[in-house]
């Protein structure tokens, strides 16, 4: 395999890790939370967390890095519309995933401590989870878009 098709390939799968474990993560993440049993939100949002940074964290790097030396091996400049409109997506995306990783972390813990504490889930969850959420949305449909670019590659 050439370098060429090594480092598209490369770049394929990691979108498809970061995408595939972001959203089945935060379905578990969702549907835990809201079933408010907090023996199961603490052990999924350990699994959470660990999940982020073994497969989002990783492939939130390599995704840029393939995609801009695909670009640059293809001769394309980092302005072409679509191309661009990725990038700019891909930027917000990471710009609300950066604190989602913080907050994952943050409701581990929260979680964690109520379970030891033989609590419900306390209102500082509540409060994460919501800022959470709020910043899940528009990354999830930042990479739908995304993945619309890829594909359509649309003439402006």
């Amino acid at each position: 395999m050439n370098d060429y098709l090594l480092v598209k390939t490369l770049h394929i799968l990691s979108a498809t890790f970061l995408f595939g474990t972001g959203v089945g993560t935060a379905f578990y993440l969702l549907v835990t939370t809201l079933g408010r049993d907090v023996r199961v939100v603490a052990s999924v949002t350990r699994w959470v967390v660990i999940a982020d940074w073994l497969f989002t964290a990783t492939t939130a790097v390599l995704q840029p890095l393939t995609g801009i030396w695909l670009a640059h091996r293809l001769g394309m400049p980092l302005h072409v519309g679509w191309l661009k409109w990725s990038l700019a997506l891909y930027a917000a995306a990471i710009a609300c995933w950066l604190p989602v990783v913080w907050l994952q972390m943050r409701l581990r813990d929260l979680a964690r401590a109520a379970l030891e504490a033989g609590t419900p889930l306390p209102p500082a969850y509540w409060r994460a989870f919501r800022a959470w959420v709020l910043l899940g949305v528009p990354a999830l449909f930042a990479f739908l878009a995304i993945f619309w670019l890829m594909v359509a590659k649309p003439v402006p």
